[in-house]
């Protein structure tokens, strides 16, 4: 630490990075105080484990290659279902096309579509009206044998990777039930059908009703909930993208955080994986020019971080910190030479586009 006997009197010196910093002396910072990073805390060697996964990883890693794994909810949970499953984890959804959380498993995207699918398989509890749609407008109606399929999914899970992604909802107004998704153009009432935000208390009563069935029907399965960093392609409020986006990320991650904060004894096994603030916050550039989906290198780096805790791989603090630079390297490469410089999934889906001709 250096040397603080050039703080004045009437200032209180602080350790930030290896380096002495003043402030006022005035206010109590408490036993525990987390400063947020400079750009000078990107280049450290601690920065992934002092910035972005402080205080919510587990303990020791627990998942094996072996471990039936289930990973559904926002858009951003095909990229980490996708990443074990080439990894040759045994990702339960990849090996069924039957069940909706494996054919819609990254279209199930707000608390209340995700609480329907536990409640649906486990207790057979069925929306009083059509609900369910997929991503052309089809009908998924509530057929017994995919119910059955999706309990069987379930019953097999050990851990279970719930990402959400939005909290804006289209719902019945008779009911009070809510769509999947907006609802098909050739269906909508405006007598029947509407748009609302939902509140942190909602979607925390979700999140605890998701994790009370789980721990019901199978008490010995951990659960990592994520919150996608994926924004809205549009908002059907009468504001900005933008402004709306705030709004509804900041719903989810208030509800998840309460969860945790009160998370009860018996829940222990249950994790939050800070994907949102990594992609968001560990980099300048971390979208490609959608601004919607993140480049490859994030990504990769967002899964190596969750190999590092949650997977038995060897993986040491320092082999991320390293696998950290080298993704902040090509976020570097992106700002000073364009989007097209750095390799990328090209697909739609995932917002690549071919580089455009010279």
């Amino acid at each position: 630490m250096s040397d603080t006997a050039d703080v004045p009197s009437h200032m209180a010196a602080y350790e930030q990075d290896g380096k002495v910093k003043k402030t006022t002396y005035t206010f109590f910072r408490g036993t525990n105080s987390n400063f947020h990073p400079t750009d000078e805390s990107l280049g450290t060697d601690t920065f992934v484990s002092t910035y972005l996964t402080k205080g919510w990883m587990p303990d020791a890693p627990f998942v094996d290659k072996s471990t039936p794994i289930v990973a559904f909810g926002s858009c951003f949970a095909a990229n980490i279902s996708n990443y074990l499953h080439r990894r040759g984890y045994n990702i339960l959804t990849k090996k069924d096309d039957t069940a909706y959380v494996s054919s819609m498993g990254d279209g199930i995207v707000n608390t209340f579509a995700i609480r329907q699918q536990f409640e649906w398989a486990w207790e057979n509890v069925k929306p009083d009206v059509e609900l369910w749609h997929g991503y052309k407008a089809e009908t998924f109606g509530y057929r017994d044998v995919v119910r059955l399929r999706t309990k069987d999914l379930f019953d097999q899970t050990e851990l279970f990777i719930i990402t959400m992604g939005l909290s804006e909802v289209w719902y019945d107004k008779p009911t009070g039930a809510v769509f999947w998704r907006a609802i098909p153009k050739q269906n909508y009432d405006p007598k029947r059908h509407d748009f609302r935000v939902t509140t942190v208390s909602e979607n925390l009563e979700n999140i605890r009703a998701i994790r009370s069935l789980i721990h019901r029907h199978k008490p010995d399965a951990r659960v990592i909930f994520t919150l996608s960093p994926v924004p809205l392609t549009a908002t059907f409020r009468p504001v900005s993208c933008v402004s709306a986006n705030s709004v509804s990320k900041a719903i989810l991650r208030a509800a998840i955080d309460e969860f945790m904060q009160t998370l009860p004894p018996d829940l222990a096994g249950t994790n939050y994986f800070p994907s949102y603030e990594m992609v968001l916050n560990g980099f300048d550039h971390p979208m490609m020019e959608d601004r919607k989906h993140p480049h490859q290198h994030v990504l990769t780096f967002n899964m190596k971080a969750f190999e590092r805790y949650y997977c038995d791989v060897g993986m040491s603090d320092a082999d991320l910190e390293a696998a950290y630079q080298e993704a902040r390297a090509m976020d570097l490469k992106v700002a000073t030479q364009g989007h097209f410089a750095v390799p990328r999934t090209m697909t739609p889906a995932a917002g690549g586009a071919q580089a455009p001709k010279a």
